[in-house]
Order: structure tokens, then sequence, then C-alpha cells
């Protein structure tokens, strides 16, 4: 072993609680990188499994009604590999053990063979067989598992008015319902809606469709333009009252893959960036002190032929160190909070297996990323430490220029102690040394306010979705929008105690070349139960024209109010219609747009039609307005308020918020390693002077005094810079991760500040009073010897 090897032994030794603390913090960023990375790599490479295995379709329409022989006409597309045409009918369902109404989506299998497309996966039993006799179905995993149904279980559905009642054969899985969640809705909620699987002839002779369908799914050869496809199929479909065909894209299980692959992509680069940036500014802090403390050491090594560029290895060799460290914690942490959050992901993901894999790349790239922060760290160290010629290092530092500091300048002098004098003084003649501590301070209480915002903005979601936008107690709509006079049968419901009509039109909203598919809400000039809000927030008024839109809808198509999109009606008559942007409004699931109800139907050409009604129940007649529903064959969808919060708590909320607890975990431990390493960093540069202090009178507490005072003053000026830049994170990582299926705002509270101050004056009371104890352990003889 090299003389600089047993040297960098010595020095590791020596620092290895600083050491240790950069590590730490470096390996909470590489945790979060390998973690969310490998997260990524596991969705994408099941995904893409799962789709190739069961044959997941490209393009996907939903039309009335068209015979089977338009089959052959979609097949003869140019560029259409496979067509599978089939029936979806959504009905009420009568769930056993549960009071609310429940809805599912049945999807025709063919009465021989399999699917060529969008084949289900048997989790348990087998599917369905035909026969009027047997009346079996198959369900969905999510359903099933929401309400403990086996193979064998009875299930009761309306199907077009007729009550039937099912053995439920299976339980299946479908790449098409990877996130199953009701028609237009941003969320889950697998306790009153499902989906599931029955013989083409059972359920095309239950809505008289024998010899027809009413859905479509296509896949297309190699080199085909979805485009014009998709283009092709609505002509071939127009007649038979398609709604649009569209691709793989749009799809809504798919799309609230991407997003969330999207929000895991976010994640990746946001928090692993700022971590590794302080792990680099600590890493600069500890090289440039501790080189500082070895100028005559450098000049030595130098003077006995040591070259510039063994000097400068031997201190890149400590940072690599650090980094071996800080990638095997970070590593080890990394795979292990992977394998929970996969847990997790089950919860709403249904895949047929969806495991953990490690990202080889990622390894490479975390410990390429940390020695970069460290090269980043230490290189301006290094640089000074080479370039200090011998003869100008052998003799001590310049001492710094001594004043009375500006309070005593002020005449405020006799208002405090000699301690707390000598603590302001060595602020002010060391003003750089002071503002790197002063930063490193403040981003420990910067990236304590991130996580819990997190937290803040998911239960302001829950209140403000649930309870500010969204008043009524459950939303009942029609198999088919129908006369106003239906809102009348929906206010006759048993415990009904105030029903408001609702108009849902799909629509493909287009502005330029960018557009979406949403549905265009109607909804009362100034609604009480399901109410429009602007950012304020405030209740607008829906105007007699115009469109008002989500925030995020009118971000994505890059319109603003004045602006005019133009609206490809996918319901009824298709027609293209220019409306203008009136108004903006807030919501934080899906994007959504809104028309005062009879100005929709007036653009529409339609009399005044509606498509359900929001309802409020009184106390105590729950189950007599849920029994009725059930036995309503005209009710085709039914949506309860509390059983959907409940959902994004289950799903979304708990996601996010083991998100954030991980992350609190790491921001505090990072908090506590650049207090820590601060104050152990001051603690080592003034041993020589604080010994002196002592050796002149001062007493312990005295000289603490003055190591604390410090500490204490500057914590204090840092604490709310700390708080404006953690805004500023918050505020650009929320950012980041939101997407068009579920946003989170931007919350701060008084209890997030008061919580990361509290951590900080935590961390920096235990860090004051470890140096405190180190600073009564040295040896006064020794500390003002020089450096061996």
């Amino acid at each position: 072993m090299s003389l600089l090897d047993r040297k960098l032994l010595r020095d590791l030794r020596a620092l290895k609680s600083q050491a240790l603390a950069v590590a730490l913090v470096m390996a909470s960023g590489l945790a979060m990188m390998i973690m969310t990375r490998s997260l990524m790599l596991s969705l994408e490479t099941t995904r893409h499994a799962y789709y190739e295995e069961h044959r997941f379709a490209q393009v996907f329409a939903q039309l009335k009604r068209a015979p089977n022989a338009v089959r052959d006409e979609l097949a003869a597309i140019p560029g259409v590999a496979a067509v599978e045409t089939g029936i979806a009918r959504q009905v009420t369902l009568d769930v056993p053990g549960l009071v609310e109404p429940a809805v599912g989506l049945i999807n025709s299998l063919p009465e021989y063979g399999e699917r060529t497309l969008n084949r289900p996966y048997l989790r348990t039993g087998r599917l369905p067989l035909g026969g009027e006799t047997r009346r079996e179905i198959a369900v969905s995993e999510a359903f099933a598992d929401a309400h403990g149904l086996r193979p064998g279980d009875k299930i009761s559905a309306v199907l077009n008015g007729a009550k039937q009642t099912f053995t439920v054969s299976g339980v299946v899985l479908s790449p098409e319902f990877v996130f199953e969640a009701p028609p237009g809705a941003a969320l889950p909620d697998n306790k009153t809606y499902g989906v599931f699987w029955m013989p083409y002839k059972e359920l095309a002779t239950a809505f008289q469709l024998y010899g027809a369908f009413d859905s479509v799914a296509l896949t297309l050869a190699p080199g085909a333009s979805e485009p014009r496809v998709i283009a092709a199929v609505d002509r071939v479909l127009m007649p038979y009252g398609a709604r649009g065909a569209y691709g793989r894209g749009d799809h809504p299980s798919n799309r609230r893959v991407n997003d969330e692959l999207r929000v895991l992509q976010g994640l990746s680069i946001a928090f692993p960036v700022v971590f590794l940036s302080v792990a680099a500014f600590m890493t600069n802090s500890v090289m440039s002190r501790q080189i500082a403390l070895q100028r005559e050491q450098i000049a030595m090594l130098k003077a006995c032929g040591f070259s510039n560029a063994q000097v400068g290895l031997h201190y890149f060799k400590f940072s690599l160190a650090i980094v071996v460290v800080g990638v095997a914690l970070g590593t080890i942490t990394g795979i292990l909070m992977g394998h929970r959050l996969v847990e997790m992901y089950h919860l709403f993901f249904r895949f047929p297996q969806l495991e953990f894999l490690l990202d080889s790349r990622v390894l490479v790239a975390a410990a390429g990323v940390s020695s970069l922060a460290a090269f980043v760290g230490v290189a301006g160290a290094v640089r000074r430490a080479v370039r200090l010629p011998p003869a100008e290092a052998m003799r001590p530092e310049a001492p710094a220029h001594f004043r009375p500091a500006l309070l005593e300048r002020l005449g405020a002098a006799r208002w405090f102690s000699a301690s707390f004098r000598m603590a302001l003084r060595n602020i002010e003649r060391r003003p750089f040394r002071s503002a790197l501590t002063c930063v490193a301070l403040a981003l420990a209480t910067g990236i304590l306010i991130v996580p819990n915002a997190f937290r803040d903005g998911i239960s302001y979601v829950i209140d403000f979705q649930w309870d500010v936008i969204q008043r009524q107690t459950v939303t009942l709509s029609l198999v088919e929008p129908g006369p106003a006079r239906a809102l009348a049968d929906f206010a006759h419901l048993p415990g009904v105690v105030l029903a408001e009509p609702f108009r849902y039109v799909p629509v493909e909203l287009r502005a330029g070349p960018i557009k979406r598919r949403i549905l265009i809400q109607g909804l009362p000039e100034r609604g009480t139960l399901s109410r429009v809000i602007n950012a304020t927030p405030e209740q607008l008024t829906l105007p007699p024209r115009g469109i008002v839109m989500s925030a995020k809808l009118a971000d994505v198509l890059g319109v603003k109010p004045g602006d005019e999109v133009v609206a490809h009606v996918l319901e009824g008559r298709e027609r293209e219609i220019v409306v203008p942007v009136v108004g903006l409004a807030d919501d934080f699931a899906g994007t959504a747009a809104y028309m005062e109800i009879h100005a929709l139907n007036r653009l529409l050409l339609e009399g005044d039609q509606i498509t359900g009604a929001h309802l409020i129940i009184a106390a105590g007649r729950w189950r007599d307005f849920t029994a009725a529903v059930k036995e309503t064959p005209r009710i085709g969808g039914c949506v309860i308020k509390d059983s959907l919060r409940e959902g994004f708590r289950q799903t979304t909320a708990q996601s996010i918020g083991l998100l954030q607890k991980l992350y609190l975990v790491f921001a505090t431990i990072v908090a506590f390693g650049i207090i820590y390493n601060s104050a152990r960093i001051s603690l080592s540069e003034r041993a020589r002077e604080l010994a002196t202090l002592r050796v002149l009178g001062f007493t312990r507490a005295e000289v603490g005094a003055v190591l604390v005072g410090e500490l204490v003053i500057l914590t204090l000026i840092a604490l709310p810079l700390g708080l404006v830049l953690g805004s500023g994170m918050a505020r650009v990582i929320i950012a980041t991760v939101n997407t068009e299926t579920v946003r989170l705002p931007l919350v701060l509270t008084a209890a997030n500040y008061a919580f990361a101050v509290l951590v900080v004056a935590l961390a920096s009371a235990a860090s004051a009073l470890f140096a405190a104890r180190k600073l009564a352990d040295i040896d006064l003889a020794t500390a003002l010897k020089g450096v061996d």
C-alpha cells in the first residue's frame, strides 16, 4: 500500500462521520433514481409482454349497431391486419352483500374459438360456456377482489330491462382494462364498477343485437399509418352511429399507464437532481475545508517529490470512497423500496404478473452520476490544492481582517455577551464560508417542504373535488339520453331531496393540430350539486354561449379565454361546431369542459335532453333508494361520490402518500446530514481558535457558546431563505409529476413550514450538542500544535 493510500485511510477514519453524512445524502438521491427508473422498466416490460401475448388492439371504435357483414369492409381497409367485433353494454348490477347499486360493462366472447384481439387472461376458473340454461359470466379481477367473488358465486344484472342471475365461471384480466375505471372517469371505483365477459349469443339476444356488433378493435400491419386507418374506419362506420375511432394512445387504460410512467420519469429526475446537487455541495465543503486544514501536508508531499497529479488523485480517491458507499447504500435501498411499490401497483394496475425488474443500466448511470456529482464537488478544491506552491503552503493562511461586527459598530455591543460578539465577528470576517453554511442550511430547510407539499395537496384534492365541486350524494345516468321530463322520474325515487340534470356529450376538441377526446358537461347555469369552480376559488356562472374548460385542458390545447376551439360531436348528429372559450375552471381529476345545459342542447340542434341527474339522498333513506335504482331498467349508470373518494384514497392517494413518506424520510436524513456536516466542519476548522480561548481562561460553556452561537445565527438567517427555496422546489416538482389524469395543487401550509423549521431546529440542536461534547474532548496541547 502506497504512502498516499495509507494517508487516505487515516483521513477517512478521521472524517468518517462527515463522509458518511455525504454518502447518506448521495444514497437518498440514488435510491430514488434506481427505484423510479427500475419501476419504469418493470411497467414498460410487463405491459409490452402482456400486450403482445394477449394481442391488445391498436385502434378502437364504439357505435350504435352494425351488421356483422361490415366486419369484412373493415378488414379490407389498407393497413388493417386483424379485426375483432363484438358487443359491449353497460348494465346495472345487484351484487350480494352490496347495498349500493353497481354498474358493469359486459363484453361478448366469440361463439367459437377464442378472441382474435384483446384476449382475456384467465386467473381462476374458466371462461363462460354458451347456453341459455347455463347463464355463466366471467368477472374482472379488480371487481372480484373488491367483493370476494369466486367461481360458482351468483351475481344479478339488468340486461335491457330484464333482470337475470348469472354464475361466475372465472376471474379474468384483460389488456383493455389494466386500469379499470368507469367510462369518462379518471379514477377507479372497483366497489361499484366492474367488467364482465359472456358468450356473444346470450348477450346479443338480450339486447336484440344478434348478427350485429357495437364495438370494434383492430390491429395494424407493419408500417401502416394509424391516422389514415382511423379516418377510413370512421368513413365505414359513420352510417352506424359511430362515435369516432381512436388509437391506443387515447385508450383510457393505456393512457393511465402512460401517465404513471410520466410521473415516474419526472420523479426520477427531480428528486435525484436535488439530492445529488446537495451531495456535490457537501463534498465540496468537506474537501475544501479538509484541504485548507492540510495546507502544510500538501506542501510536504509536493516537496518530497509527489506530483500535482498524484496529490490531486489522492483527494479524488477520497470522494470516490464516498461514492462507493453511497452507491452501495442507494442500490440496496432503491431495490427494497422498488419491491414495496410494485406491491402497491397491484392495487390499480392489473397485470397477470408484475415483478420488480432492476434496471442494470440505471446502476451504471447511478455510479456515473454520483461520480460526476463528487467530481464536480471536489474539482475546485483539488485544483486549488495542486496549484499551491510548497513554499507558500508551508506558511499558515493570512489571518482574517479583524474588526468589530456590524452590530458593535452600530453601538449595540452592550446588549450581547462576549461569546455572541465573537460569533458575529467570525461570521462577518469569513463571508464566503458563512454564505456556504447558510446555503446548506437553507437547502436542508427547503428539501423538507417538498414531501409534505404532496401530502397537503392530496388532502386539498379530497376536500375540494368531493366537497366543494361535487356536492351530490350520487349520480345516476340513463341508458340513453332522454327528455328533460326524466328529471321528474329521478326526483320521485325514494329519499331524493334534490335533483339536478346534466347532459354529457362526447366530443373531440381541436385547437390547431392538437386534439383531445372529452365529455362536454352540460350543467345548470349556476348549479348547486355539481359546481364549476375557478382558481380563486369561486363558483362560475355558465354563460348562455361558449365553453368553460379546465385549466389543464386549456394548457394542453394551448388556448385561453377569448380563443375558439372546434368541437367534433361524436354522438347523435355528427357535426363540427366552433365554440369560444369563455372561462377556465379548476379541477384535479381528468380534463373537462362545461356548457350551460340548454345552450349545449341548442348547439346540438336537440330538444331539452338530459343524460342523467345529480342527487342528494335523505339520511336514513339510502337502502330504499338503492333498492329502487336496482329495479329501474332505464338507469344505466350509478356513481356514488363516497365510493369515488374512497377509490382515490386507496389508489392514487395511497401511491402518492407512500412516495411522500419515503421522500420525507430521505429529506429528513439529508437535512440532518447537511446540518451535522456543517457543524463538524466548523468545529474542525476552529479547533485551534477554540482551544486558544480555553487556554486564555474561557470556560467550556463560554467557548461552546461561540461555536453554537454561530450555528444559531446562521440557522436563523437560513430558515426564511430555506422556506422560500422549498416553496419554489415544491412548485417545480409538483408541476413535473402532474398529468392529465390526476393533478395535485401546490398547497403550502403553516404546518408544513413549521415542520421544516422544527426538524432543522432539532437537527441544529443535536449537532450543537455533539459539537459541544467534541469540544469538551479536545486535547488543548494537541489542538494548539500544527497538523502532523
